[in-house]
């Protein structure tokens, strides 16, 4: 689908014709991803939701481009004295991906200080042009009136039912009949739109130190959860510099630390382009062609650059993400479950958001219609989940968690934006996301073509594929090959919005492992 105009890509039709809308009525790239993000709490509540934490980018047509941190933060500040390990009370879940199985912990244990509303704030507050009210009021009616569950929505209630069964505030939402929502039944949450109705209102500061923040915070601690009002009362979305990367003759710009997966995805990129330039001497992964251009990196290659940057993420990995100049340091060494929107504008304003509720804690805090996030209760996030993690120490209170979101733009040369991007995907976010980009830049691939190619995903010695990806890339090294037998949002959504830089024409694509749509202005 292309438009000269404006485009959004998200993870749902109704939430991309949302911010599409907007985008006729005279809005900017960020007004429509602020109003899309609303709508995407009631088209897609088992992803993000008011709890949520995210990652935001935006990359203006002239002055420099921003990254606003409002991910999750450790919870217990002035928690009281004598509590137990929070993972003690933690309740695991186990998913079944159809090929892959990975367990997460829910309840409230799991739930993490948030602020995606402090960050969509501060977007709307520099680049846009809508009254909030405005931007919140189709998310609050679509809330009240209810939305029928698509395929992909209805498939993620069955893989997280045994969360949404936990608490009788969420089966009241989740199992109205005595069983899970199904495809073509309405989620109705009425309390959820009128906490989306006051948020327009009035920004973020009922969810900040206002009584909805009160109320999330006691009914955790009422039941032994370790937020607090004071973490809710403490939270700020942070803006920072992104991360620019060469690669080839573009220019990746990705989110900074504390985010995990901006580096990581950097550290992948940069492997692969120091392949190429080294080709002739044997490589065949980035070889030069007849012509002086590169064949593109096999799959073999890209699963070799993934296991680099796994190799990467060490205790002093995790440590290191808190100090400031941390990437350009990692960089400079080592170079030598979720949604997302992407938006691009008719006045070149490119803006993206990638946004989690984890996948809920399973508490839904009474009168407010607001699903906590599990965000403590993610083994990709929380190293004390991993293997052997137990005898770490916790991270303090207040620090951010280190997401693998990485919301990112390709520059072209001269410096415009040639597209925007993200995924969801928890741990595969940064494999989609790597793998959509050398789709469009080695491959040279259109959008949907470079979102709708095969993917693989290597994690903890396995590699994961999808049909289509040449078997051979485990053997290199030594991997366990895992082959889906069809394409599965285990490998990530991926939204896509394009711009030619010579006619400035804007063209999309959205991934249909989860169910993602384009809607043009």
């Amino acid at each position: 689908m292309s438009s000269s105009r404006g485009t959004v890509a998200a993870g749902h039709p109704r939430t991309a014709e949302v911010g599409a809308a907007v985008l006729r009525e005279g809005g900017t790239a960020a007004d429509a991803v602020v109003a899309a993000a609303l709508a995407s709490w009631v088209c897609e509540p088992l992803l993000t939701g008011p709890a949520a934490g995210g990652h935001l980018l935006a990359v203006p047509a002239t002055g420099d481009a921003v990254a606003i941190d409002a991910f999750c933060s450790v919870p217990g500040r002035d928690a009281p004295a004598g509590a137990g390990d929070p993972l003690d009370a933690l309740v695991p879940v186990q998913v079944d991906f159809g090929g892959a199985h990975q367990t997460f912990h829910a309840g409230v244990a799991s739930v993490a200080a948030f602020g995606l509303m402090d960050g969509l704030e501060r977007l709307h507050r520099r680049w846009g042009r809508l009254p909030l009210a405005d931007l919140a009021a189709p998310a609050a009616a679509m809330a009240r009136e209810g939305v029928a569950l698509n395929e992909q929505q209805a498939f993620v209630a069955v893989l997280l039912e045994g969360i949404l069964g936990l608490t009788p505030e969420s089966r009241a939402l989740w199992f109205p009949e005595g069983r899970v929502l199904r495809e073509g039944e309405v989620f109705l949450d009425p309390e959820l739109g009128d906490t989306i109705e006051r948020l327009g209102r009035e920004g973020a500061a009922p969810l900040r130190d206002g009584d909805l923040a009160a109320a999330c915070a006691d009914w955790c601690a009422q039941r032994g959860g370790t937020l607090t009002r004071a973490d809710q009362a403490a939270y700020r979305a942070v803006e920072r510099p992104p991360i620019a990367l060469p690669y080839r003759d573009r220019e990746i710009l990705t989110v900074p630390p504390p985010s995990a997966g901006g580096v990581l995805l950097a550290l992948a990129l940069g492997r692969l382009e120091a392949a190429g330039r080294g080709a002739g001497v044997g490589q065949d992964a980035t070889a030069r062609g007849e012509h002086g251009g590169r064949v593109p990196p096999s799959a073999a290659a890209l699963v070799a650059a993934m296991a680099d940057a796994d190799a990467e993420r060490t205790a002093a990995f995790e440590e290191g993400l808190v100090r400031d100049g941390f990437a350009d340091e990692l960089l400079a060494l080592r170079l030598g479950s979720t949604t997302h929107v992407s938006v691009i504008d008719a006045d070149g304003l490119s803006c993206a958001l990638t946004a989690t509720n984890g996948e809920g804690s399973g508490v839904v805090v009474p009168g407010t219609g607001i699903h906590l996030n599990n965000v403590m209760g993610e083994e990709d996030l929380n190293p004390r989940l991993r293997p052997g993690g137990r005898g770490l120490d916790p991270f303090a209170p207040g620090r951010r968690m280190p997401s693998m979101m990485a919301p990112t733009a390709v520059r072209a040369p001269g410096g415009r934006v040639e597209a925007i991007l993200g995924s969801a995907g928890s741990n595969r976010i940064r494999s989609a996301l790597l793998q959509t980009v050398v789709g469009l830049v080695d491959h040279g691939r259109g959008p949907v073509d470079a979102v709708d190619a095969p993917r693989v995903h290597l994690e903890d010695g396995v590699v994961y594929a999808e049909p289509g990806v040449d078997p051979a890339c485990a053997a290199a090294g030594g991997q366990t090959l895992v082959e889906f037998r069809e394409r599965n949002l285990f490998f990530g959504g991926v939204q896509l919005v394009c711009r030619d830089p010579e006619t400035g024409a804007l063209s999309a694509a959205a991934d249909p492992r989860r169910g993602g749509a384009v809607a043009t202005a």
